[in-house]
């Protein structure tokens, strides 16, 4: 499967507010929802970055640009111009039969949209507040919340969306003070269990290359790496 249909499920899981055509470009409209639904994208090598700057700004947008597998030439092009690159980020994708063991008995279980108050609390603990939890209310697909406790507490959340035969979590977020206890294991697990019962094939995830435990994490679940990108943002000038 190639990297173009995760980077379509990453957008369609994790929704920008409205979507532009413009030419060579794809220019998303974020509302405050982080990088990952106000960085453009370029449909062609040929891009010019000064349209895509113009469309940013008039979305009262910093201009931000989602470099993807076979962007060579606008990533050039882009750091010639000074754009600085960032958030370098793997997607990551296993057969959820793979990781659909039952977690142990009351670790982490699916709850249904909306998200409970404690697991907006916890989310907005990480930086995951209201404009972030406004990305998972427009996903339009079979989705759920994901709920982890330890020790009779609340102590992770996330989310899963599933788009036909592959479904993927996002905003997945542990208690520090429940770090490295398996926590984020078994709400995968749960994730991946809620989605072959909506009939998916295939868990992905979107994960920081700086994020090494994240990343062994996701190994250990049997993930392999399936496509990759990182960020280009137009320095600020005063």
């Amino acid at each position: 499967m190639s990297a173009d249909r995760y980077y379509n499920i990453l957008d369609q899981t994790w929704p920008a507010a409205r979507t532009f055509h413009i030419e060579g470009w794809v220019v998303r409209q974020g509302l405050g929802g982080g990088s990952r639904v106000s960085a453009a994208t370029a449909t062609s090598p040929d891009a010019d970055p000064a349209l895509m700057e113009d469309a940013q700004a008039g979305l009262n947008q910093v201009a931000v640009v989602r470099v993807q597998s076979g962007d060579e030439a606008i990533d050039a092009r882009l750091a010639q111009q000074g754009y600085i690159k960032r958030d370098e980020t793997i997607l990551m994708e296993a057969p959820v039969a793979k990781i659909a063991a039952p977690p142990p008995p009351v670790t982490a279980f699916t709850v249904a949209w909306p998200p409970l108050f404690v697991q907006t609390e916890l989310w907005a603990d990480h930086g995951i507040k209201a404009p972030r939890i406004a990305v998972m209310a427009r996903a339009a697909n079979p989705k759920c919340t994901l709920l982890g406790r330890l020790h009779d507490q609340i102590a992770g959340t996330g989310f899963v969306a599933c788009t036909g035969e592959i479904a993927m979590a996002h905003a997945i977020e542990v208690h520090p003070d429940f770090r490295r206890q398996n926590l984020a294991r078994n709400m995968m697990r749960a994730a991946a269990i809620w989605a072959q019962d909506q009939g998916a094939r295939r868990l992905c995830v979107a994960v920081t290359h700086a994020n090494t435990g994240a990343r062994a994490l996701y190994a250990s679940l049997g993930m392999r790496t399936v496509g990759h990108y990182h960020y280009r943002e137009k320095p600020h000038t005063t």
